[in-house]
């Protein structure tokens, strides 16, 4: 699911020497180095990032610091990765954490 972003920098920082190309479900993200998948993907406009194993319910990034385990995603063939911990990195396949 992927809408118009709400997220938006407040620094307004957009340097292109400093961005990453990452895939969300095939798809080129561009962020810029030091973002977290979580925060790259909200700003890309992508509001789910899971489903819930009993229901398939669509779940997003909320704390942002590592506690709810919401923002999990699969990167590179890795299940369960938290999105809000880890850093996009060029390259890097993340997709949509489905059980």
């Amino acid at each position: 699911m992927k809408n118009d972003s709400s997220f938006v920098r407040l620094d307004g920082a957009s340097n292109s020497s400093s961005k990453v190309v990452f895939y969300w479900e095939g798809e080129e993200i561009r962020a810029n180095k030091g973002d977290t998948i979580a925060a790259a993907l909200l700003v890309a406009g992508i509001r789910s990032t899971r489903t819930t194993p009993a229901t398939q319910s669509a779940r997003a990034p909320f704390c942002m610091m590592g506690s709810c385990f919401e923002c999990r995603v699969e990167v590179d063939g890795e299940q369960n990765v938290q999105g809000c911990m880890r850093l996009v990195e060029p390259g890097i396949q993340v997709k949509r954490q489905r059980y």
